[in-house]
């Protein structure tokens, strides 16, 4: 979710530039930054802002200059002296520094204040462009950034498929080991004179069941194969679809680990477990 566009342009004696730069956030959390007397356009300009970029902590910054050197701001000479002379009495009075009292008055509210309140209906459009401008800025920014996050995200996922594919050809071997352990304890508390066969291969085929990882296994492929998919489907907003996929990824993986039965299989897990932590990560980036 992060973007960022910034366009520049000439109006009269004037240089418009907006500027729109976005980190990761949940939410739609906007700060805006304009001249005085655009104020009165900011709920326009967030309505717009909100609804194309989404969600971000979305920073807009809208500078007019002068090239005359001419800002179309004034000093309010008024209220300006009533201030200065209000604090100093004051100062005298609780007996406290003035400091630079010319510096804190100016940030005062009112005390500087546009020569012109009234915005032109030209110059508002010249503004409305820049503004739409760097939102296609942004968007290509976005975009951009989004291919490359997709990019790393198939690949993490294809991988949790390859060591999915491992899982197989150890899953026989953990049954003969299983068969050979349980057989061992069993000789080992009640003598090899005393097993029950019968019981023996009945017991082992109820743990067989219980360790069956099968239905894991099918559904673990399909979720990835699912997150594969979101991933080239068209449209902007797949984070959260993808982080209730990853989700399911993970249950499965866990129920897989905890079925193993086998430190070749858990070792298998544990690098699916670290590469879906890397692929959730990038998922709270996602719109």
């Amino acid at each position: 979710m992060t973007g960022y566009g910034r366009v520049s342009r000439n109006y009269r004696d004037k240089t418009i530039i907006v500027e729109i730069r976005s980190l990761n956030s949940k939410f739609t959390d906007l700060r805006f930054k304009a001249p005085q007397h655009y104020k009165e356009k900011e709920p326009e300009i967030r309505k717009i802002l909100t609804e194309r970029l989404e969600r971000g902590k979305i920073d807009f910054t809208l500078e007019i200059i002068s090239s005359t050197g001419e800002d179309g701001f004034a000093l309010n000479v008024p209220l300006f002296k009533r201030y200065i002379v209000e604090l100093r009495e004051l100062s005298a009075e609780l007996k406290v520094e003035t400091g630079d009292l010319l510096q804190a008055v100016l940030r005062l509210p009112n005390v500087v204040a546009s020569a012109n309140d009234q915005i032109e209906e030209k110059e508002w459009e010249h503004v409305s462009a820049a503004i739409e401008e760097a939102i296609q800025q942004f968007e290509l920014f976005r975009a951009s950034e989004g291919k490359v996050l997709g990019d790393e995200l198939r690949s993490r996922v294809v991988l949790i498929q390859d060591n999915l594919e491992k899982v197989g050809p150890l899953e026989g071997e953990r049954v003969v080991r299983m068969r050979q352990r349980l057989y061992q304890n069993l000789e080992e508390s009640l003598g090899k004179e005393k097993i029950d066969e019968n019981r023996f291969e009945q017991e082992i085929i109820h743990y067989l069941e219980k360790l069956d990882i099968t239905e894991e296994k099918v559904r673990l492929a399909q979720h990835c194969k699912y997150f594969i998919e979101e991933l080239t489907q068209p449209g902007n907003q797949k984070g959260r679809k993808l982080s209730f996929i990853s989700q399911e990824i993970g249950r499965e993986i866990n129920t897989l680990g905890a079925k193993a039965y086998s430190s070749d299989i858990q070792r298998l897990v544990v690098v699916m477990k670290d590469e879906l932590e890397k692929i959730k990560e990038q998922v709270a980036n996602c719109l």
